[in-house]
């Protein structure tokens, strides 16, 4: 029986052996192949610093340094201030 193009997230685990093991039953009320997308966590996250130098040397942003695009004063709009 054939199933209509469908995603689900689902969480589940990597066991050493290689094989996913997921934590809830699949909604679905067919059976056939299927393709799996896994997304793993990364090991080590990109701290903001670093992530701002890495953009900041990209070139899709070289559009930034032209003057034309440097249209706001530090007198633009109205101070932000965080009520937590």
């Amino acid at each position: 029986m054939k199933c209509a193009i469908k995603a689900f997230e689902t969480k589940g685990e990597i066991q050493e052996q290689k094989h996913l093991i997921l934590e809830d039953p699949l909604p679905v009320t067919c059976s056939g192949q299927v393709r799996i997308i896994i997304l793993l966590p990364e090991e080590t996250e990109i701290n903001e610093k670093d992530w701002l130098k890495t953009a900041s040397k990209n070139h899709s942003f070289h559009f930034l340094n032209d003057p034309e695009e440097d249209i706001y004063t530090l007198s633009d709009g109205r101070p932000f201030y965080d009520k937590k």
